[in-house]
Order: C-alpha cells, then structure tokens, then sequence
C-alpha cells in the first residue's frame, strides 16, 4: 500500500505520457492517485472484472455502490434524458446516434424520436430488456468489430460512463474514428476538480472504486479530447433531476448505512446540483 507522501510516475491517459502522480488516500482497498499536471484521479485495483460486476444486481440495489433501483426509476430518468436530448440536438439536430454503455435503454428511447439509434451495454440482463424494447443494442464492451459492424455516427453519447472504463483514451479513440466529420461526442461525468468533490474527498459520492477507475477535472477532460482531435464546443455543470430513491440511496451509503430499497420514492425527483458533475460536448473537425 502506497503511503500518502510516495509518489510515482504512471502513463496519464489526458496527458498522454507519464506524469507524477501523487497517493491521495485509500478507498475500498484501491489507492487513489492523482496527476500534478492534469489533475486526473485514478483508482489503483486488480482483479476487477467488469462483466461480472455490471449485471442485473448492479442496477437493483444489490451493490452498495450501483443503482437502487434503476428500472423502477424509469419515468424519472426519461424525462432527464429527454432534457439531454434537447441539449444534444442544439448541437445536432438529427442523424445516426450510437449510445456506449446504454443500461435498459431508457436515453434510446428519448433520442429514438430525432435520430437512428443504436447501443452498446455490457450488462446482458439490461442490453435484453433494451432489445425487447424493439431498440439495436450490441451486448459486450466497444471495440472496432461491434463499431465497424453499426457504421459511422453522428452523435456517439457516454452518459456517466467513461469513468467505469478500463482504457479511456482508447475508447474515445475508438469512437472519433467511428464519429462522421462535423459529429460530436457528448460525454457526463464527474468533476474531481469541484469544490464539493475536494471537500469531502474519500467520502465523495462519486469516490467509489473499483467501479469507477478514473475521476477526471475539466483540464483533463479537454486534453483527453484534444488528443483524440476533437474540439470542446461546452462545458457545463448542470442541474439535474435525480430519483429520490437514488439520493437516498448514496446517502445511505456515504454514511455507513447499508443502503436499502424504497420503491415509493423511485416515482419522485430533487432538482439537484452538487457543481460536481460535467456535461461535455466535443465535436470532430
């Protein structure tokens, strides 16, 4: 285990070489670094696998760091996703839009109305009810064969997902090379660089490894995209409505509780905003 002071020099995949990368602390047995240039937080771990982490329990409660009930959830999460959509079409009003990490579908069916739709969800469990749902969704992780297979886009969406990923920078690589001249690659993640995620630092919400690997700022999320020849269009923090049963979910979890499920609160939401959270858009020259 790593003590606070030690340092050492890891590949950075924002800078795009190896940096000195300071110990912040440890979390669920995974030491947290941090770049000194970028700022980009990573998660040391091993033996973490993702297909047998992201499955139906991962998204009904079963984890203390997953979803409490995401499928419960669902008119709440829709009409969020239909804000996205909104913010997306400004940008892009229509064409073919492929979502990485889609869960059950649910910003599929908000964007189906506007653009060809397509997903890609590691979950099986989800990735099936997608399909059942009558929407094109590949079950496994991206990778040139499952992009090469659907054709280019127009809009490629990572709704709080690039942080799961094990190679960011490939997989962002991955998707300008499938993304249309003039397309764009919408992006949510956290911001490790906000005033709340360094206030309460191991005991942020958004501080849960091994499920999320890497914990970017906004200085890292633009030299990620210019690395991959995409230009930031905007940055932004916005307001969310968020399930209830989620909040009290992670609330649950920040405190030591073990979280427990409240359906009644799945068909409620909290406007919220914590300045913790981005939404990216970059867009392919």
């Amino acid at each position: 285990m790593l003590q606070k002071s030690d340092e050492r020099a890891l590949a950075c995949p924002a800078c795009g070489r190896a940096t000195a990368q300071t110990h912040l602390y440890s979390k669920h047995g995974c030491d947290i670094l941090r770049c000194r240039e970028c700022g980009l937080g990573r998660s040391e771990t091993s033996g973490f696998d993702p297909a047998r982490y992201y499955t139906r329990d991962y998204f009904s409660g079963q984890h203390a760091d997953g979803y409490g009930d995401y499928l419960g959830s669902e008119p709440v999460l829709r009409r969020e996703f239909a804000r996205t959509v909104e913010v997306i079409r400004r940008h892009r009003a229509g064409g073919r839009l492929l979502e990485l990490g889609c869960a059950y579908g649910f910003f599929l069916q908000e964007a189906k109305p506007f653009f060809d739709v397509a997903g890609i969800e590691i979950a099986e469990d989800a990735a099936a009810h997608a399909r059942a749902a009558g929407l094109n969704v590949i079950t496994g992780i991206a990778d040139e064969a499952k992009l090469a297979a659907l054709g280019p886009m127009d809009v490629i969406v990572l709704l709080d997902v690039i942080e799961h990923l094990p190679h960011p920078r490939d997989t962002l690589a991955l998707a300008t090379r499938h993304l249309n001249p003039g397309g764009i690659i919408v992006i949510t993640t956290g911001d490790f660089s906000s005033l709340y995620a360094r206030l309460t630092g191991s005991h942020w919400r958004l501080m849960t490894p091994p499920q999320h690997l890497w914990f970017f700022t906004p200085a890292a999320m633009n030299a990620l995209l210019k690395r991959n020849g995409l230009e930031l269009v905007s940055l932004t923090h916005p307001w969310k409505r968020v399930p209830l049963s989620l909040v009290a979910y992670q609330l649950e979890r920040m405190v030591g509780v073990t979280p427990r499920r409240m359906p009644w609160l799945n068909r409620l939401a909290i406007p919220l905003t914590l300045g913790d959270a981005m939404r990216v858009v970059a867009r392919k020259a």
